[in-house]
């Protein structure tokens, strides 16, 4: 199965706390359909020291499932659902639904 959402992707958020924000995929997680985006769903965790690390609470981005975000249209910035095309030379890439507009590739 081919991924609607890739690591690298500037994403808007639909639902939830963060609900509108937008920010870039760090990492995706196919088996449990989770994401972890830059600046979004951040919450508090308390740290012990460690040698490389310093002890205390520190804030990062906690997983978000990706039923609760879509794709950003490349030049509106608005959210938009995600398809597939097969091009002539036998490439698949991702378009928006809308509008039809390539997204990637």
């Amino acid at each position: 199965m081919a991924a609607k959402i890739k690591k690298g992707d500037k994403v808007v958020v639909l639902t939830g706390r963060d609900r509108g924000n937008t920010g870039e995929v760090l990492q995706v997680m196919p088996k449990d359909e989770r994401a972890i985006v830059r600046g979004v769903n951040l919450v508090k965790r308390h740290q012990a020291q460690s040698q490389r690390q310093e002890g205390g609470i520190i804030t990062k981005e906690a997983t978000i499932h990706l039923s609760n975000l879509a794709l950003q249209h490349p030049t509106t910035g608005k959210p938009v659902r995600v398809g597939f095309k097969v091009l002539e030379d036998g490439r698949k890439v991702r378009v928006a639904k809308g509008s039809g507009d390539q997204i990637d590739g």
